[in-house]
């Protein structure tokens, strides 16, 4: 009989379920040390703060850079899941549709604020994985990246379904997601630098208002009627265009 077709022995089954928790428990030291020391904490701290040898870690997670990246996997996955939380807050997930009857000025808050969250609650670990320390990271396993594009392309998808809602041409829909996405990155590492940096909610609230209105909307006069903050649905867009041609 192959090796194949043989069962895999009890021994087996329990040391994999071993490494995959005692990887796990190294990854949460591994942050619980980038929490305490900062983003330039070395193989020795993390040690220290597991409880164990350097080269217990390099078995389980390989050298620096597999270090890294397990703790970009470990974060990024809580990212996308608080943005997923955010993106679809009070909408039915199983209805396609339903962000686009939703105030894209309220979705964007809320996505925002997830992200910026982390870099307020976290600021040394938002260091460790978008400053790369100490670490040179093949561009085809860039975790940042990889996290960029996850984010950008569920951004795109929205824009998409909303332009193709109002009869548009979906093409700028991609160019938007990753707009969007590097545009939030970059204020909040400012917003990070800043020892007198403004309260989060203020910074969420005008990343928001800009990306809803553009520089138009948010330097215009808003109508009696009209809040500081509300935005045309793109499905008004096409109705908009056509009564101003005529």
């Amino acid at each position: 009989m192959s090796s194949q077709n043989q069962p895999l022995d009890g021994r087996d089954t329990r040391w994999t379920t071993h490494r995959v928790q005692r990887r796990r428990q190294l990854v949460e030291a591994a942050i619980k040390a980038i929490r305490k020391h900062g983003a330039t904490v070395g193989m020795d701290e993390i040690a220290a703060t597991a409880s164990t040898s350097k080269t217990v870690i390099y078995r389980h997670l390989g050298d620096r850079l597999g270090l890294y990246l397990a703790v970009c996997e470990a974060v990024d996955s809580l990212i996308l899941k608080d943005f997923d939380i955010a993106l679809t807050s009070g909408v039915d997930p199983h209805d396609p549709t339903a962000l686009l009857s939703t105030d894209p000025h309220e979705v964007l808050v809320a996505v925002i604020d997830s992200y910026l969250s982390l870099v307020e609650d976290d600021p040394e670990l938002y260091r460790f994985v978008i400053r790369r320390p100490l670490v040179d990271v093949p561009p085809e396993a860039d975790p940042v990246a990889g996290l960029t594009d996850a984010i950008a392309g569920r951004l795109s998808d929205i824009f998409a379904a909303a332009l193709s809602a109002a009869g548009r041409d979906t093409a700028p829909a991609t160019t938007w997601g990753h707009a969007l996405v590097g545009y939030v990155r970059e204020a909040a590492d400012r917003w990070l630098a800043d020892p007198q940096r403004a309260p989060r909610a203020a910074v969420v609230q005008h990343l928001a208002e800009f990306a809803s209105v553009g520089l138009t909307g948010v330097l215009g006069t808003p109508a009696p009627h009209q809040s500081r903050t509300s935005i045309t649905h793109p499905s008004d867009l096409r109705t908009t265009n056509d009564r101003s041609s005529t």
